[in-house]
């Protein structure tokens, strides 16, 4: 009897592939919404008193030590593990960890939150022209349209209507949105050689070392009074909140995001990161009160349209991508890229 092999399913690499992605694509969402907490839950502290440069230490400390075995055991696994790797530690840790914070809430200090927001999340449309000079390819219409849907609902859900320019203001959250371009170019490095989880633990720990040196050196105020602060109505201390953003949102970011990145490449995650706008609004409606209007529901609706169009091309690339077509998607996270890295995340 000879059986038939066209009756037996096979599961080849597309399959693989496939569920790769959509895992990829979870975890993206995921950090998403971790990293939206942030804002809302360090909010209350900074008002009651925190300085930013002890919360930042805290945030980044905390996140560092709790993913260190990850780091430890890459380690072990590698007697040469810093050595190969301390570029993209040290890069990583400086600008997307300390960089785009840093530049982000100093440019919240010279304009309106709404305009630095926007500005820093235009990262997914400089990651898709930074890939257009690279290769000298033009993106696919659904990519230039996706772009173009979700920064259009990007500036309605942040509501930019009277803001004033500041060019120092603008600088500042543009150094933001290029430290998110580096967290995702970095983060699609990640790999066996470069566990994830490895990266995050390194890059935090890198980041915190370096805000410690700040604030000992006086160039970053310390102030962390024991203070209760409200959240949903609640009076509750100022650990509550604090171990959210560390224990919960920084490290359940950067882990998810830095292995949703190698899965479904650094323009789709990046395109699905504007999800932490929309997630953002939220927590702070719970959490502060703060109602989103109308307007933001559009916007919000808009961003989904764009994320969804820029997904749609990645699938159809899957299917059959077209002779010659190049980006950051279809470069394997193994390879190395053919310039500097030189966002988020």
């Amino acid at each position: 009897m000879t059986l038939s092999t066209a009756s037996i399913p096979v599961i080849g690499p597309v399959g693989a592939s496939a569920r790769l992605r959509s895992t990829g694509l979870l975890m993206a969402l995921a950090s998403a919404l971790a990293f939206s907490s942030s804002g809302p839950f360090i909010k209350p502290l900074l008002e009651s008193g925190w300085s930013l440069g002890a919360a930042l230490l805290v945030r980044m400390g905390v996140a560092g030590l709790i993913l260190s075995p990850a780091l430890f055991l890459a380690m072990r696994r590698q007697r040469s593990f810093l050595r190969r790797h301390w570029r993209l530690i040290v890069g990583f840790g400086l600008m997307p960890v300390l960089g785009c914070q840093l530049f982000f809430f100093s440019a919240m200090q010279r304009m309106p939150v709404a305009v630095a927001l926007l500005i820093q999340y235009l990262a997914p449309v400089m990651l898709v022209g930074f890939v257009w000079l690279r290769t000298r390819r033009a993106p696919s219409a659904l990519v230039l349209w996706g772009s173009a849907v979700a920064v259009a609902g990007l500036v309605l859900v942040v509501d930019v209507s009277g803001a004033s320019f500041d060019l120092i203001g603008t600088l500042l959250a543009l150094a933001a949105a290029v430290c998110v371009c580096v967290y995702f170019v970095i983060s699609e490095r990640a790999g066996d050689d470069l566990p994830p989880l490895a990266l995050a633990a390194s890059g935090l720990l890198v980041g915190a070392a370096m805000m410690a040196v700040l604030c000992l050196s006086g160039i970053m105020p310390f102030e962390a009074p024991a203070v209760s602060v409200e959240l949903a109505g609640v009076e509750v201390p100022w650990y509550i909140p604090l171990m959210w953003v560390a224990a919960i949102a920084t490290t359940l970011g950067y882990a998810l995001g830095v292995m949703a990145v190698p899965r479904i490449g650094s323009r789709v995650a990046s395109f699905v990161g504007l999800s932490e706008v929309l997630f953002a609004l939220g927590f702070a409606w719970v959490f502060l009160a703060e109602v989103p209007a109308p307007v933001q529901f559009a916007g919000g609706a808009l961003i989904l349209v764009g994320v969804v169009l820029v997904k749609v091309d990645d699938l159809r690339r899957d299917a059959g991508p077209a002779i010659g077509a190049v980006g950051p998607d279809m470069i394997p996270a193994s390879s190395p890229p053919t310039s500097p890295v030189a966002r988020v995340p």
